[in-house]
């Protein structure tokens, strides 16, 4: 299972920092979590989400293995 982490916004919304997660790809966990938690759903859009450390495709497979970070837009000054 990836482990997922959630940064900021995205850690308030789904009420964790992070979990272990079964889906086979990219796509179906953004669809997973986002049903699971419809507040992050909300903002998971325009969150960048990283699979170790890398932006990829929706159809990129997840290993055991994969380290996926959800990360809101951050401001700054």
């Amino acid at each position: 299972m990836a482990v997922v982490r959630y940064f900021a916004a995205a850690q308030d919304a789904a009420g964790r920092d992070s979990e272990r997660r079964a889906e086979a790809t990219l796509g179906d966990l953004r669809h997973a979590v986002a049903a699971a938690y419809p507040e992050l759903g909300g903002i998971l859009p325009r969150c960048a989400v990283l699979v170790g450390g890398a932006r990829v495709d929706d159809d990129t497979p997840l290993a055991a293995d994969d380290l996926v970070d959800v990360l809101p837009p951050f401001a700054g000054g």
